[in-house]
C-alpha cells in the first residue's frame, strides 16, 4: 500500500501570539516590530525541514466577529486585545509567506480551528495524515487515527505530538469527547462560559460515565451529589451553548485546490527582500546559502550572487611586478580606486597583510598575494607607496582606519582617502553601527556577498562592491545634509585616531606588579570582613550563596527575584546598602575583584610584544549619539568612583623619560551645550558670568544666597544638573541622592521652574523626535528613535530620555571631535614633537616634551576652546603632570 501522503497546517493567529510572547520586543532600525515575525519564522522553517510535508497551508482568524458571536453576543470579549506591537506583524508573517511559496487562508466569519477542522476533514477523504500546528488545545477534538496535533508546550520551540493515544492519556477521553470536556469546563480565555463549579476533575469524572453532554443531561437522574445535580439542571442550556461554541466548525466553504497547497520551494529572490527588510540577518545568511547551491538557474540569482562559480566572473591575479606596475597605472589613469586590505590577525597592530585587492570599477579589479612578492617585498612596497602615497588618487575603504594602520605597519604611507563605507553608514543610520560589508552591500546594493573558497575572488569582490556602494551611501549623506559631517569631520579623523593607536601608551609595570599585590591583600582583607559579618563563610561570587546569605540568614527586604532566585545585582544591593553593613562590602569587593582582574591583571596581557604599550582601538561607528569607544583595552571606562580605581591611572606613564603627561578637558561641556540648544537665559547668564554652575543651580533650588550654599546643597544640584541631562526620573534621582521620590519630584521641578526655556527645550525635542522620527546634533548628526513609538511605556520613556540626551551628548562629541582636528593640525603645524595618545570622552590626553610645555598648554586650550562658537564660552581645564594620576593645573 502507497504510503499517504503529508499535509500540515498552521494556525497562524496562535503561533503569532506564542512567538511573540515567547521573544523579547524586537524592532528594525525604522521602527518596526519583528519579534512575532522571526520566532514564526523560525519555527516554520524548522518544522518544514523536521516533517517535510507534501501540502502545506496556514490559516487565520478573519475579523473580530465570527458566527459565534451570533450564538453569544459575550463570546471572547474578556480576552486582551492584540498588542500593537503585534498587530502590524501579522503583514509582515504574510509577506514572508508569499515569498515562501505558502498558501494561507482565511475566511470572513470564521475562526482558523474552523478552516483547519475543514481542512483535515477533506484531507482524510483525500487519503492524506495530517499534521496540525498550533498553541490552541481546541484542535485536539480533530485528532483521527489520520490526524494529529503538534501542540506548543512552551514557546514556540518544544511541540507536544497528540494522536489519540495521547489524547487518551492525558485525558482518559476520545478525541470527540474534548469539546464535551470544554462545554462542561468552560474556557476564560474565549469566554465560553460551561457550567459554574465544574472543573477538569468533575467535568472528567461525568464524561466517563455519561460520553456526551447530551447523553449526561438526558440522564441527569443519575448523577450525585444532588448538588451536583441541581447545578447541571440550571445550567443546562449554557452546558449546551458551550458546546456549540467550542465545537470546531468543518465544513466552511473554502475555495482551495490541493494544487495550490503542494509545497515548492521559497522564492529566495523575494524571501531574501522581505528578511532584508526585516533585518533578520541570519536568516539573510540562510537564504544567500540556498540561494548559491541552487545554482544559476534564475537570471536574477546570477546577477545578484556574482559568485565565481556562477558567472564565471574572475579577477586578475598579480603574480610579477611588471604585473603590478600595469594594473597600477591602469588605477593612476581612472583617478579613484577600491581598497581591500586582508591581514593575517584581525587587530590590526598584530599580522601582517596577506593580500591586496584594488578596484577601479568592473572590468577593473585586480588582487596581489604577499607571499608571491616574499623575495621582491621591498620593491613592491616601493611600486604600492607611489600610488598610496599620492593626494591625486582617491582611496575608498571599508574600515579605512583598520586598513591605514596595516598600510603603514608595512612602510606604506596613505594619502587621498576620499571615503569609507563603514563610517558613510554609520552615519546614516548609527543604530546599525555593527554592520559589516556584506550587510551593507544586501542593504543598499541588493547584491550578495557569497562565502567561497576562491580566496583571491573573495578578495576583489569585496574591492569591486566598496567602490560601488560608496557611491551609494555618498549620496544618501548629501540627500540627508550628512555629507559637510562626514568630509569635513569622521573622514579627517580617521588618520589622528590611527596616529593614537599606533603611538599607544607606556604602562609601568612595576607600578602594575605593586598595585596587584595591594588589591590582592586588599580583596582578601574585605573578604574576611564579609565573612565576620555574615557569621560564616561561603562563596562571595556564587548568587545563589550570597542570596541565601542576605535574604534568608540576615532576613534583608527582597527587591527583586530572577528565574534562578533572588537578585544580587549591584542596582539591588546599592539600594540595600543602607539595610546592612555588609552589603556595601560585598559592593567594594565586586569593584575591587573587577579592579584587579580586567585593569590591573588584565592590562599587563594587552601590552604588545614588540612596542612595549598598548595600544587601544578607538571605535568610531559604536555608540549612537556619536561619541568614540575605546576597546582592547577600554580605557574610556577605568572605575574612578573609588580610590583604587583612580590610582590605575597612575601606571599610564610617558614613553620618554624627560616628557610628561598632559590632560586637557571641557569643563562641564554637556551643561554648556544645554544652556546653548535650550537658548535658556538663567543658564546662559550663569555661565557668561563665569559662576560655578552647581552652586548657582543649588541657589535658585534650594532658594537660598549664594553664599549659603554648602556641600550637599551643592552635591544635589550637580546630581541634578548632569541628571537633566541623560533625561533623569525622579525615581533615578532619588536612588542617586538617597532621597524620597517626592523630594527628587520638588528638585526636578525647582530646576525646570529656574530654567524654564530647558524645559520647553526637553518637550520640543521630544515632539520633534516624534515628528521626524529622528533628533540632531549641532553638526546635523542624525539619531533614529524607534523607541518613541513603543507602546510599552518603559521603552518610549527611554526613547524620551535618548531624545533629550542625543543632541546634548552628541553635540559634545562633535565638539571635541572638531578640537581633536585642529589641536592635530596646529601640533603639525608647529612641527611640535608632542603626540595626542587618547580620548576619554570630554578629556583630550598628549604625551609632551618636557621643553614644549610652555607652547603646547596655550596651544591646546586656544584650539579646543574655540573649536565652535557657542552662545557660552567653552572652557578647558589643563594638568600636566609625570603620569595619568599626579596632574597639577596649569595654565
Amino acid at each position: 500500500m502507497a504510503e499517504r501522503k503529508k499535509f500540515v497546517v498552521l494556525d497562524g493567529n496562535s503561533l503569532a501570539h506564542r512567538a511573540f510572547y515567547a521573544i523579547p520586543l524586537l524592532s528594525t532600525s525604522k521602527g518596526i516590530f519583528t519579534n512575532a515575525v522571526y520566532g514564526f519564522t523560525n519555527m516554520l522553517q524548522k518544522l518544514i525541514a523536521e516533517q517535510k510535508p507534501d501540502y502545506l497551508v496556514v490559516a487565520f482568524d478573519k475579523g473580530k466577529i465570527n458566527f459565534r458571536h451570533a450564538c453569544f453576543g459575550d463570546y471572547k470579549r474578556t480576552r486582551k486585545g492584540t498588542p500593537e506591537e503585534l498587530r502590524p506583524q501579522f503583514a509582515q508573517i504574510k509577506r514572508v509567506l508569499e515569498a515562501m511559496n505558502i498558501p494561507f487562508i482565511e475566511v470572513e466569519g470564521f475562526e482558523a480551528d474552523d478552516l483547519i477542522g475543514t481542512l483535515v476533514r477533506r484531507a482524510e477523504t483525500e487519503g492524506l495524515e495530517s499534521v496540525i500546528v498550533t498553541g490552541d488545545r481546541d484542535a485536539l477534538q480533530l485528532v483521527s487515527p489520520h490526524v494529529r496535533v503538534m501542540l506548543t508546550r512552551k514557546g514556540i520551540s518544544d511541540l507536544e505530538i497528540y494522536g489519540e493515544a495521547e489524547v487518551w492519556a492525558r485525558y482518559g477521553l476520545t478525541p470527540a469527547q474534548v469539546v464535551d470536556l470544554k462545554a462542561l469546563m468552560g474556557d476564560a480565555s474565549d469566554n465560553i462560559p460551561g457550567v459554574p463549579g465544574i472543573g477538569e476533575k468533575t467535568a472528567l469524572k461525568l464524561l466517563t460515565e455519561f460520553k456526551t453532554v447530551e447523553e449526561l443531561l438526558t440522564h441527569l437522574d443519575r448523577v450525585t451529589p444532588a448538588k451536583l445535580q441541581a447545578k447541571l439542571q440550571e445550567f443546562a442550556e449554557q452546558a449546551r451553548l458551550s458546546k456549540r461554541l467550542a465545537t470546531i466548525c468543518c465544513d466552511v466553504p473554502i475555495d482551495v485546490e490541493w494544487s495550490e497547497c503542494a509545497y515548492t520551494e521559497p522564492n529566495l529572490e523575494q524571501l531574501l527582500e522581505v528578511f532584508k527588510d526585516l533585518e533578520f540577518k541570519s536568516l539573510i545568511n540562510n537564504v544567500v546559502e540556498q540561494m548559491a547551491k541552487s545554482g544559476p538557474k534564475p537570471e536574477t540569482a546570477r546577477d545578484r550572487l556574482n559568485s565565481p562559480e556562477l558567472t564565471g566572473t574572475h579577477y586578475l591575479h598579480l603574480n610579477t611586478l611588471a604585473e603590478v606596475n600595469q594594473f597600477l597605472n591602469r588605477l593612476r589613469q581612472a583617478g579613484e580606486m577600491a581598497v581591500y586590505v586582508e591581514s593575517t590577525h584581525p587587530h590590526p597592530m598584530y599580522g601582517q597583510i596577506r593580500r591586496i585587492a584594488l578596484s577601479a570599477g568592473e572590468g577593473q579589479t585586480a588582487v596581489l598575494a604577499f607571499d608571491k612578492f616574499a623575495e621582491q617585498k621591498q620593491e613592491l612596497l616601493a611600486r604600492l607607496n607611489e600610488v598610496f602615497a599620492t593626494e591625486e588618487i582617491y582611496k575608498i575603504f571599508h574600515d579605512a582606519k583598520a586598513a591605514l594602520i596595516r598600510l603603514r605597519r608595512e612602510g606604506i604611507a596613505l594619502k587621498g582617502m576620499a571615503g569609507d563605507t563603514m563610517l558613510a553608514a554609520y552615519l546614516l543610520n548609527p543604530g546599525l553601527a555593527k554592520q559589516g560589508l556584506e550587510e551593507l552591500v544586501l542593504d543598499y546594493l541588493n547584491e550578495v556577498i557569497v562565502p567561497s573558497d576562491d580566496a583571491v575572488w573573495a578578495a576583489g569582490r569585496r574591492a569591486e562592491v566598496i567602490l560601488k556602494l560608496h557611491c551609494v551611501l555618498q549620496h544618501k549623506l548629501t540627500e540627508l545634509e550628512m555629507e559637510p559631517l562626514y568630509r569635513q569631520v569622521e573622514l579627517p579623523l580617521i588618520p589622528i585616531l590611527a596616529d593614537m593607536e599606533m603611538a599607544g601608551i607606556r604602562l609601568d609595570v612595576e607600578q602594575l606588579e605593586v598595585m596587584s599585590a595591594e588589591l590582592g591583600r586588599r580583596i582578601e582583607e574585605i573578604t574576611q570582613e564579609i565573612y565576620t559579618l555574615a557569621g560564616e563563610e561561603f562563596n562571595i561570587n556564587s548568587t545563589r550563596q550570597l542570596g541565601i546569605i542576605l535574604y534568608e540568614k540576615l532576613k534583608l527586604p527582597v527587591l527583586k527575584k530572577t528565574k534562578t532566585g533572588y537578585s544580587t545585582n549591584a542596582e539591588v544591593l546599592e539600594e540595600l546598602a543602607n539595610q546592612h553593613e555588609v552589603v556595601a562590602k560585598i559592593l567594594e569587593h565586586r569593584q575591587l575583584v573587577k579592579l584587579k582582574s580586567t585593569y590591573v591583571d588584565g592590562l599587563r596581557q594587552l601590552i604588545h610584544p614588540e612596542t612595549g604599550k598598548i595600544h587601544t582601538t578607538f571605535n568610531q561607528t559604536v555608540t549612537a549619539t556619536g561619541r568614540l569607544s575605546s576597546t582592547e583595552p577600554n580605557l574610556q571606562n577605568i572605575p574612578i568612583r573609588l580610590e583604587h580605581g583612580r590610582k590605575i591611572r597612575k601606571v599610564f606613564v610617558p614613553s620618554e623619560t624627560d616628557n610628561l603627561i598632559l590632560t586637557a578637558d571641557y569643563s562641564q561641556i554637556e551643561l554648556r551645550v544645554l544652556a546653548h540648544v535650550s537658548g535658556d537665559r538663567n543658564l546662559r547668564q550663569a555661565f557668561l558670568d563665569e559662576r560655578d554652575i552647581h552652586t548657582h543651580t543649588a541657589a535658585e533650588v534650594f532658594h537660598v544666597p549664594l553664599n549659603e550654599v554648602n556641600k550637599e546643597m551643592r552635591r544635589r544640584a550637580k546630581a541634578v544638573n548632569f541628571g537633566i541631562v541623560y533625561g533623569i526620573s525622579e525615581f533615578g534621582l532619588s536612588r542617586d541622592l538617597g532621597i524620597s521620590r517626592q523630594e527628587a519630584r520638588e528638585y526636578i521641578a525647582n530646576y525646570l521652574d529656574t530654567y524654564p526655556q530647558v524645559r520647553k527645550f526637553m518637550a520640543d525635542v521630544v515632539q520633534e523626535g516624534r515628528n521626524l522620527g529622528y533628533v540632531t546634533t549641532l553638526l546635523k548628526r542624525r539619531r533614529y528613535l524607534p523607541e518613541l513609538f513603543s507602546s510599552n511605556r518603559m521603552v518610549r520613556n527611554f526613547g524620551e530620555r535618548a531624545a533629550i540626551n542625543t543632541p546634548i551628548q552628541g553635540s559634545a562629541a562633535d565638539i571635541i571631535k572638531l578640537a581633536m582636528l585642529r589641536v592635530a593640525q596646529a601640533l603639525r603645524k608647529h612641527q611640535l614633537g608632542t603626540k595626542m595618545l587618547l580620548q576619554v570622552h570630554d578629556e583630550l590626553i598628549f604625551e609632551v616634551p618636557r621643553d614644549e610645555i610652555k607652547v603646547v598648554v596655550p596651544l591646546v586650550k586656544t584650539c579646543m576652546e574655540n573649536a565652535v562658537t557657542l552662545s557660552v564660552p567653552l572652557v578647558v581645564d589643563i594638568h600636566v603632570g609625570p603620569n595619568w594620576y599626579d596632574l597639577a593645573k596649569v595654565g
